[in-house]
């Protein structure tokens, strides 16, 4: 086949969004990474400590109650606002959970971003739908940076059932697992289109029946096809002798299209401004690849071995140019498929 028949085809089917696969893929490249704010996050999601979250993909973060998926959206949030004076986030909020103090104290600018109240997933898809459309008539050059959150999707009802609740009945809505798979069916390739990247949390439990204890995002299959890459977060408690002044998150890619399924990394998430630790975890990340030397409770950096704590509270002075160029080829081959 000649290259001038496929151009020739891709202009025949009338298809805005057809090309030769050469030309690059709508909707389809990774062009650009959003920055969680964790390098070692950042390589579980993308296989490099540089990168993040795919820029027009779907990420999912899923965890049972209280395990901070709504402090670590708001932590991705606020880098995100942080790394660019133009960007903006649209947040929808199921929860009835988010206020301006929490936003504001948590150092983000709540002047660049909206919050939409949600009670249905129809209503979330139609509000949806109608911004991110208003953001593509835009000229691709005037498009500032924007991000899509919805938290969370385990608590958005359906039309049904408020319609039932209304009229006094208690039977099980049948339709919602259907309507979330047409909602995100109609987002994703949208979103991917403007180059938009949303972040979904989501609520699991536990399979009941099974053999092996096993855990379930709920709501059906929709999030599960849609979504680019699905974490599962648990957590316990980081302290200051006695005061609790954080989480250690462990992060499981239960689902990635980018990086190797079922890696594991652990994260730390301040309850203060600070949200996510930068540096935490490459510690770990460097002593399985030959980075780092670990001697009893410290690592040999250098000529002298330090406490990692110490390492953690001046990371600059550790974390050099020359490492991080060596941590980052260490998350390749970590988290990357192949060589």
């Amino acid at each position: 086949m000649t290259s001038s028949f496929f151009t020739e085809i891709v202009k025949e089917i009338d298809n805005e969004y057809a090309t030769v696969a050469s030309e690059g893929i709508a909707a389809g490249d990774i062009d650009q990474y959003v920055d969680t704010g964790s390098y070692i996050l950042n390589a579980l999601l993308s296989g490099s400590i540089y990168g993040g979250l795919p820029s027009n993909k779907i990420t999912a973060l899923a965890g049972e109650s209280s395990t901070g998926k709504t402090f670590y959206a708001l932590s991705v949030v606020r880098h995100f606002l942080n790394t660019d004076p133009d960007a903006g986030v649209i947040y929808f909020e199921s929860e009835s959970a988010i206020s301006k103090q929490m936003i504001e104290e948590r150092g983000i600018d709540s002047k660049r971003m909206i919050i939409v109240p949600v009670t249905t997933v129809q209503e979330f898809r139609t509000q949806a739908v109608k911004i991110v459309d208003k953001y593509l008539t835009q000229k691709e050059s005037d498009r500032k940076p924007l991000m899509f959150v919805l938290d969370s999707l385990g608590n958005l009802s359906t039309s049904k059932e408020m319609e039932d609740t209304a009229a006094g009945k208690d039977t099980r809505d049948m339709t919602r697992a259907q309507v979330l798979k047409g909602a995100f069916r109609v987002l994703t390739l949208k979103l991917g289109l403007a180059n938009v990247p949303m972040i979904v949390t989501n609520h699991t439990y536990d399979v009941v029946g099974s053999y092996v204890p096993t855990k379930e995002m709920g709501g059906g299959s929709g999030l599960k096809y849609s979504a680019s890459t699905i974490v599962y977060l648990s957590k316990k408690k980081e302290k200051d002798g006695t005061d609790v002044v954080g989480n250690i998150i462990k992060v499981k890619a239960v689902k990635s299209r980018l990086t190797k399924e079922n890696s594991q990394v652990e994260t730390r998430l301040f309850y203060d401004e600070r949200g996510l630790d930068k540096y935490y975890g490459l510690l770990e990340l460097g002593e399985k690849y030959g980075v780092f030397q670990r001697i009893g409770n410290r690592y040999r950096i250098g000529e002298s071995s330090v406490y990692p704590k110490s390492i953690l509270a001046s990371p600059e002075k550790y974390f050099t140019e020359e490492v991080m160029h060596e941590l980052d080829e260490a998350a390749k081959k970590e988290f990357c498929y192949g060589e």
